[in-house]
């Protein structure tokens, strides 16, 4: 997928970089955006696709070798962009969690249910939770698409959606995983995550820095079992970190 960003939308500057894309034939998806705010950011505008599906497919193998999945990514949709070593990742998720078919497990910063997904056939039940509702939106295909039907997936900022009233809806969760971005998680969400009762979370971070200031701050109920990095990023000092924690 190829997704261009101009500042003005000028047919002659966009035709001919769409008619050079196209030349190759390991594009699926070439897209452009008018993004005028002087920033990187286009998940409040429309994305216009001018060649192909306005999205991609990823296939996973599922983590006990009983399957495999496939998902479906849009332009707004995030999805890890080492599409070998994710399976290396999630499949440590997996067992870190040690989910049950009587679990219900809650996935935060869902993206495009990937995780939700992954660990669904393993759980009675996952609720996925993410800012971006396209890529809600997604995860909801992506559900269907691979015959899942105990996901529930909503679209909302995590620190106003996850509150007790959400929970005691959803359901108390036995398990938790998140996998929040590089800022990580709010302190409102940390501390709904602390009176959860949840007996397991797994913390996945991309940036270990916010990572050890929300494991501080789930101190007081959560103990640190086991920390797994992987090299999601190579011939880069950047590193995914896994954690698991118990509840004391």
């Amino acid at each position: 997928m190829v997704i261009l960003q101009v500042t003005a939308y000028e047919p002659e500057i966009i035709q001919p970089f769409m008619e050079l894309i196209n030349s190759f034939e390991e594009v699926t998806s070439v897209n452009y955006v008018v993004n005028n705010k002087g920033n990187d950011t286009y998940h409040d505008l429309d994305v216009i696709c001018v060649h192909g599906n306005p999205y991609i497919e990823e296939r996973m193998n599922l983590p006990d070798n009983s399957g495999e999945l496939t998902f479906r990514v849009g332009p707004k949709s995030f999805y890890q962009t080492n599409s070998q070593q994710v399976e290396v990742l999630y499949k440590r998720t997996w067992e870190f969690a040690k989910i049950t078919e009587s679990d219900t497990v809650y996935d935060l910063y869902t993206g495009t249910g990937t995780i939700a997904n992954y660990v669904a056939p393993s759980a009675k039940k996952v609720v996925g939770i993410e800012y971006v509702s396209a890529a809600i939106e997604d995860a909801k295909i992506n559900s269907q698409i691979n015959n899942i039907t105990n996901t529930s997936f909503y679209a909302g900022d995590m620190k106003d959606l996850l509150t007790e009233d959400f929970i005691s809806k959803n359901g108390q969760p036995d398990v938790i995983i998140t996998d929040p971005p590089r800022a990580g998680m709010h302190p409102d969400v940390c501390e709904v995550l602390l009176n959860s009762g949840s007996k397991r979370i797994v913390y996945i971070s991309c940036n270990p820095a916010t990572q050890a200031r929300d494991l501080a701050l789930l101190d007081s109920k959560y103990e640190v079992k086991e920390v797994q990095p992987v090299d999601m990023f190579p011939h880069t000092h950047h590193v995914e970190s896994v954690v698991l924690l118990e509840l004391k």
